[in-house]
């Protein structure tokens, strides 16, 4: 594994320089896998099959749009999955979503309040959000409200009804560590979407990655020295309110024995936050007429975010290269990048609490916002869009994610 050190220079500039593997704690030695290479062997545990399956099993529940009761079905599904895989301890984190006065028709329509939607929509901004710089051919996205744009009678029936504000929930699970269980990553992604269509890779592709990393770590015979958080974000397209909501309500909980002497934290203190939002569609630049090829490009790749206005952009910059590291050894047919405008993601409310990253197909701020997957948040994100070299892009992303949590957590087999 590639070792990293971050400084930051008087001018703000972010430097990697080679040092003992990150996170290291104080007085302790790096640790060596020993003769078994432990994340090959749990690498090798993914299959293709599997991870199209669970996306398959998403979409049953079509868009899963926070209020309504297909997303409250597909947490019910999603919580079963787990406990099949071996990751009992699900559980559940309550909070109340209520949208801005008058923004509830808005919501209903267009499934996001505020200035998301609209900077989406007009196609004319010249900075993203997260600090990029458009370039290149860009084409108009946006977010679909018309229900008529689904010619699928049967799908549209199924995403009819209307998110209405409430009560709200999200599920997680979490493996224990065997030797710090006070110390945890957390592995995310949201499991809601809009746009009338499947949300199959908004992201279905996200949260079967989260699963599927789920189930391997879960096996009998695995074990981690760190605790790992598994945890499926819901309201992340009303403007990242589920995370917003964790963060609210557990980031004073961290490292705290609850009761006192018994060895359980609920909250373990948090390490780092890696995030996965769309993994399936890098076809490239628009062309020149706007639109995009169908086909995936041979150069295909995942990208690694981090914000580089974060507080913690140095420690998130360090994470990023440990993925990119574990990207190289174990993935097997797509490279990853890392760039430093990591925006609109459920990451982003925990970057400046802890080191935070962001796996994707394109970078969200200067590509997917610019047009380079024309089913973002629109009836076409079904499942019979994409082709088996989009879903191995996201099983490459779900071999980093897997390779780099096996190698931070510390996990080995059990003789």
């Amino acid at each position: 594994m590639r070792a990293n050190l971050i400084t930051v220079s008087a001018c703000g500039l972010v430097i990697s320089l080679a040092t003992p593997a990150f996170p290291q704690r104080a007085g302790e030695p790096t640790k060596a896998l020993g003769e078994t290479d432990v994340a090959r062997v749990l690498v090798e545990r993914l299959d293709l099959d599997l991870y199209k399956a669970t996306i398959k099993g998403l979409t049953q529940f079509g868009d899963r749009r926070q209020g309504t009761d297909r997303n409250k079905a597909a947490i019910d599904w999603i919580d079963a999955q787990l406990k099949s895989y071996g990751c009992t301890n699900t559980e559940r984190l309550k909070y109340e979503y209520q949208p801005p006065a008058g923004s509830i028709r808005a919501t209903n329509q267009a499934g996001a309040v505020g200035g998301e939607s609209t900077a989406r929509r007009s196609g004319t901004a010249t900075t993203t959000q997260g600090g990029g710089r458009p370039r290149g051919v860009r084409a108009r996205t946006g977010v679909n409200n018309d229900p008529n744009a689904q010619p699928d009678v049967k799908l549209r029936q199924l995403n009819s009804q209307p998110a209405m504000p409430g009560p709200r929930e999200e599920i997680y699970c979490t493996k224990i560590g065997t030797t710090h269980p006070e110390e945890m990553y957390i592995v995310g992604a949201h499991m809601d979407g809009i746009g009338w269509g499947e949300a199959a890779n908004d992201d279905g592709s996200g949260t079967a990655l989260v699963m599927e990393v789920a189930r391997v770590l879960s096996g009998v015979d695995v074990q981690t020295e760190r605790s790992i958080r598994f945890i499926l974000w819901n309201n992340e397209e009303t403007g990242t309110n589920g995370s917003h909501a964790y963060v609210d309500q557990r980031k004073d909980l961290q490292g705290q024995e609850d009761p006192p002497g018994s060895g359980k934290y609920p909250e373990p203190k948090w390490l780092g936050m890696i995030q996965h939002d769309m993994m399936l569609f890098d076809h490239g630049m628009p062309l020149e007429d706007g639109t995009v090829s169908k086909e995936q490009r041979p150069e295909a790749d995942i990208n690694i975010e981090f914000q580089t206005s974060a507080k913690f952009a140095a420690q998130s910059q360090a994470l990023a290269w440990v993925f990119e590291s574990t990207n190289e050894k174990y993935a097997t047919d797509y490279p990853a990048v890392v760039s430093s405008h990591m925006t609109n993601t459920d990451s982003g409310p925990f970057q400046d609490v802890v080191a935070a990253i962001s796996l994707r197909e394109n970078e969200r701020g200067t590509q997917i916002g610019n047009g380079w997957d024309p089913q973002w948040h629109q009836p076409t994100d079904l499942y019979i869009t994409y082709s088996n070299k989009d879903f191995r892009l996201g099983l490459n992303a779900t071999q980093t994610t897997l390779a780099a949590m096996a190698q931070l957590a510390g996990a080995n087999l059990k003789k």
